[in-house]
């Protein structure tokens, strides 16, 4: 065990910004691919560029109801002099003209679409009284993607709409990087499955943050509860390194049964322990054997932060895209926002017709915080708080309700 640890506490924390720079700075992209069909390839990020392989459409369409005709043909009509066209079905030659629809394809020899309420319909004949010139009133094939087109670069992350767009143009199974293997193990004495006793506590952080894990773009193991020993705790790490990211939670502070950064330090390397945000301010991150090692503090709320702030842009990385910025809203405050300065602060809200209301300034082991506000506020290290009444930015880390 690390004395010197133990007796200094956290009296040089690290800015969050600083932090975050040192876990980019350590992370690289897996390079792991796969060829996948679309159906699953959605969120999945794109290892290789994507390019169009048919245009879209992929015929001559009319744009209008009304007839195909050639153009040439109409040329010189008009209210008092109409150019006189004979029906027809099938191709369109010189005086001829084919009924179509919106969207049906041309009739070869067209080259035009007279719209319906320019002409007149005589027996087998039609009146054309406005000329049309070639190409009017006709979608051409690819006028929404041309064969060849460059659709997606390396890194894009793929949405349901992308994969709609990639499948009318003829793509059937894309190249993406392998989703990033994320080990979760949740780290305590006091935690229990069912059924808590007294001094114990149902295990909560494993499963939150191995869903959350998933849903960030890995592949999660949550794995059985480990208890304050430093033996099990070194297996439990040793046996997940073939994993990209290993995540423990609890036992990341500087207590006496806080063993996980002295386990870490003792087979790898310790990066960072401690940084300056709240609530959380216990969160260390380092690399053994190559892989990276989170290291969640154990109180929920604090955990839920940092598995935000360092957790999800590892996996970014690791799988080779941007993380997605959070959606946000503008919001007054209806009650004061504390902060303690130096700190990145994460106050939870909820928002209801454009006012934020605090749901608990302080308090990390307080679970329902989280669960039940909308987003957070992120108070900036030279801010003291915010009044009631101010204008904030709410970060929907969930996403929106």
């Amino acid at each position: 065990m690390n004395a010197d640890r133990h007796e200094a506490g956290f009296k040089n924390r690290t800015r969050l910004a600083d932090a975050v720079d040192t876990l980019r700075g350590v992370v690289e992209p897996h390079g792991r691919v796969e060829r996948v069909p679309l159906a699953d390839a959605d969120g999945r990020a794109l290892a290789e560029s994507v390019t169009a392989a048919r245009d879209v459409p992929h015929y001559d369409r009319a744009a209008m109801d009304g007839y195909a005709v050639q153009a040439s043909d109409t040329f010189g009509a008009g209210d008092r002099s109409p150019a006189v066209l004979r029906e027809t079905e099938g191709d369109v030659g010189a005086g001829e003209a084919a009924r179509v629809h919106t969207g049906s394809a041309m009739p070869d020899g067209a080259d035009a679409v007279v719209m319906i309420e320019h002409l007149t319909e005589v027996g087998s004949e039609i009146e054309v009284f406005d000329a049309v010139a070639e190409g009017e009133n006709v979608g051409p094939a690819g006028e929404d993607v041309a064969a060849g087109t460059a659709l997606f670069d390396p890194g894009h992350r793929l949405r349901p709409s992308d994969l709609g767009l990639l499948r009318g143009t003829g793509v059937d199974a894309v190249s993406v990087f392998e989703r990033p293997s994320v080990a979760v193990i949740p780290t305590g004495e006091e935690l229990v499955d069912a059924d808590p006793g007294p001094g114990e506590m149902v295990e909560t952080n494993g499963l939150t943050v191995s869903r959350l894990a998933e849903r960030w773009g890995a592949r999660s193991r949550y794995r059985d509860v480990v208890t304050d020993d430093a033996d099990e705790l070194r297996a439990a790490i040793e046996r997940d390194l073939d994993a990209d990211v290993v995540v423990t939670t609890g036992g990341s502070s500087v207590g006496e049964r806080d063993l996980v950064p002295d386990v870490v330090a003792d087979i790898g390397d310790v990066l960072v322990h401690g940084v300056a945000l709240k609530p959380g301010h216990p969160v260390a991150f380092g690399r053994v054997d190559g892989t990276l090692v989170v290291m969640l503090p154990g109180y929920p709320v604090a955990c839920i932060v940092n598995a935000v702030q360092f957790l999800r842009p590892a996996i970014a990385a690791l799988g080779g895209f941007d993380p997605a910025p959070h959606p946000t809203r503008q919001a007054t405050l209806d009650g004061k926002l504390a902060s303690e300065p130096g700190t990145r602060t994460f106050a939870r809200v909820t928002v209801d017709d454009g006012t934020a209301t605090p749901v608990r300034t302080s308090g990390s082991g307080i679970l329902s915080s989280v669960a039940l506000s909308d987003g957070w506020v992120a108070v900036p290290e030279d801010v003291e708080g915010y009044a009631a009444g101010e204008t904030v930015t709410v970060e929907f880390w969930e996403g929106e309700r």
